[in-house]
């Protein structure tokens, strides 16, 4: 389980999460940057993955098909946005 509430302190933008899908190896910051949070335009570099998840904000992003502890990744400044 995660927090669907995620906000990155570094853009200050929310970070979305689309279930079974994870993000092409040619996605980069400006993709995202560009793109985020347009769905239409997103899509372009999602893949179809049954039960992986991927998240983006507009300066990072991580797909996830497995067990991982997000908080071991000191790159990633994404932190509950409050319920």
């Amino acid at each position: 389980r995660t927090c669907d509430q995620l906000r990155c302190t570094a853009c200050d933008f929310r970070v979305s999460l689309f279930n079974d899908y994870i993000w092409d190896q040619s996605c980069d910051y400006l993709f995202f940057r560009n793109n985020m949070p347009e769905l239409s335009k997103l899509r372009a570099k999602m893949i179809k993955k049954k039960g992986a998840r991927a998240y983006a904000c507009q300066c990072s992003w991580r797909s996830i098909d497995g067990l991982t502890e997000l908080q071991t990744e000191q790159q990633l400044r994404w932190v509950c946005g409050k319920h």
